[in-house]
């Protein structure tokens, strides 16, 4: 399972409407997002394309050994594309894809959870 398929003919959950207690997708998806680091670096690009340093220095305590392996997973399920410029110099930024961009909204909302209840 990825996320680069196409995306699910599924409803989504009614409000109100009970959730079944194991769902493969949802729990492939939290175990994604969930890694270290993925969520600082996924919300550091809703702000736009970044190079490499500027995501390094927008997210305190990461390395750039763990900021590589975490872009090329971003990258092999579709949530991050490398835009390369070409030079001279030649240049790379790392920017959302719309997979990417439509987590924007649930990053927002674990953002205000957040605030809300995490001492």
């Amino acid at each position: 399972m990825n996320l680069r398929d196409e995306p699910a003919a599924v409803a989504p959950h009614a409000p109100g409407e009970p959730i079944s207690p194991f769902c493969p997708r949802f729990h492939y998806a939290i175990e994604l997002l969930g890694r270290r680091w993925m969520g600082p670096i996924v919300r550091t690009l809703f702000g736009g394309a970044h190079r490499f340093n500027e995501i390094l220095a927008a997210v305190p305590g990461l390395s750039d050994r763990l900021l590589t392996e975490r872009l090329r997973e971003l990258e092999r399920e579709g949530l991050v594309e490398r835009i390369v410029h070409p030079g001279p110099p030649i240049r790379s930024e790392y920017g959302l894809t719309d997979a990417g961009r439509s987590l924007e909204d649930v990053i927002r909302s674990v953002s205000d959870w957040a605030e809300r209840w995490v001492k």
